[in-house]
């Protein structure tokens, strides 16, 4: 064993408590267990173990004067009222470079059936961003692989982008495309209430080996109880900070935020908040606004965190209200398109309904004439489509409406280019597509 090994193992051995405050259990109502004597010991997110070993754990949600109220992790089968309770302090990790290349649990254990040992110090899965102040402005264009992304919708380095999509519409892909695509050092993704069979399918298939050489994966798949599920988001947060940190650049893609805020509803309510817009607690806002916040551009040395999260949105709603919350959070947004998706062409970004706030600083001047005569072009065939489709348009009544005629199939193809390594080709390519007008009026 070398000395790095041997260093790891003593720390966690070090971090070890032999002793914790001890409760009983005293009721199980509504899916809570109330724990008697740990009322004057117990913080909100602390943990509990229930039962003898290897029991039950669960998680601190609510605390009275004389007891405290715990949201337990899986079923209470056999958990009867004396059951002794033992108290643990609140989550946190200790990521280490060996995790790159791993899948873990939020509480940082190994999925993927081999030892994992925590690195020398631990950080705590929840707490505050970088002081507003100190922090950098966002960092120049990195290059992503899709050529609309190098060109109409760029990324900078700090950038937060939401990634707005139905079921089926390509969202995983997509995703993949850009952990295996993207600038960075290390790539950290949160699979936040994901359905058991897709992570080994996510994994081998869809990342591939290239694209876990480099990422650490954090999982939480939807049997598992809500705040585990809500905690997923917060530890893989954290295993970014700890790479950033180190003046990495990280990329961060936490898939879904929806199913972040729908297990903070599960545990909010269970624990007494009134729930109020759709069901969700007033608290959801504020606690995607402090998950978005803690990704971004880094201080001093540090790196920083391009981050994009991912929102499920039921028939296209934008409107409703994590899409709207998170909107109101983040750097830009890029909306999939189920239209699309059906007609084969993938990935099925939305050009017109996705905004980058990148621009136009990320772009030069000449780029942002192109990207603007390409939103143009784009623009008045959205308008004109039912028009032309249904055999109402006679070619040469409008000028404008030739040209975007003349300019879809070609702006069609180059949304679908995948593998572009680099920005300049990648603007070269969306040229030539726009030229394809002009070569057709000169014929």
């Amino acid at each position: 064993m070398d000395l790095e090994t041997i260093a790891k193992v003593t720390g966690a051995l070090g971090r070890t408590r032999a002793r914790a405050p001890c409760g009983r259990v005293v009721r199980a109502s509504g899916g809570l267990l109330e724990i008697d004597g740990l009322a004057r010991s117990a913080r909100l997110g602390d943990r509990v173990r229930l039962g003898p070993p290897p029991g039950l754990r669960g998680e601190v949600v609510r605390i009275g004067p004389d007891g405290v109220d715990v949201l337990p992790d899986g079923p209470v089968d056999g958990i009867a009222r004396g059951a002794l309770a033992r108290l643990s302090p609140a989550p946190a990790l200790a990521p280490d470079d060996s995790w790159i290349g791993r899948v873990l649990d939020p509480d940082g254990r190994p999925l993927d059936g081999r030892p994992l040992l925590p690195g020398p110090r631990t950080r705590p899965i929840r707490h505050a961003p970088p002081p507003a102040h100190d922090r950098r402005p966002l960092g120049p264009r990195m290059e992503t692989g899709l050529a609309v992304m190098n060109t109409l919708l760029p990324v900078v380095r700090g950038q937060r982008l939401g990634l707005f999509a139905g079921s089926g519409v390509g969202k995983s892909s997509l995703l993949a495309q850009l952990a295996r695509g993207i600038e960075a050092d290390v790539v950290v993704i949160a699979l936040v209430g994901e359905r058991g069979r897709e992570l080994r399918h996510f994994t081998d298939d869809v990342l591939g080996p290239d694209g876990m050489a480099r990422t650490v994966l954090v999982a939480a798949t939807s049997d598992r109880a809500p705040q585990t599920r809500r905690r997923c988001a917060w530890a893989a947060t954290t295993v970014a900070e700890h790479f950033r940190d180190e003046g990495r650049q990280v990329l961060l893609l936490v898939d879904s935020v929806t199913r972040f805020a729908e297990a903070h509803r599960e545990v909010a309510v269970t624990a007494g908040e009134p729930a109020a817009l759709r069901g969700f607690p007033a608290s959801t806002g504020p606690q995607i606004a402090a998950l978005c916040e803690r990704a971004g551009p880094g201080t001093g040395m540090a790196g920083d965190i391009t981050a994009v999260y991912s929102v499920l949105v039921a028939g296209s709603d934008m409107e409703e209200p994590v899409a709207d919350w998170l909107r109101g959070v983040l750097d830009g947004h890029v909306v999939l398109d189920r239209e699309i998706a059906e007609r084969g062409r993938f990935p099925a970004i939305d050009v017109l309904r996705s905004v980058s706030r990148a621009l136009p600083a990320a772009a030069s001047p000449s780029e942002n004439a192109v990207i603007g005569e390409a939103r143009r072009h784009l623009g008045t065939w959205d308008r004109a489509a039912l028009m032309v489709q249904s055999g109402l348009y006679s070619a040469g009544s409008d000028p404008a409406v030739d040209t975007a005629i003349a300019v879809r199939g070609p702006l069609e193809s180059f949304f679908a280019r995948t593998g572009e390594t680099s920005v300049p080709a990648s603007f070269a390519a969306l040229r030539r597509a726009l030229a394809t007008a002009g070569d057709e009026r000169g014929h």
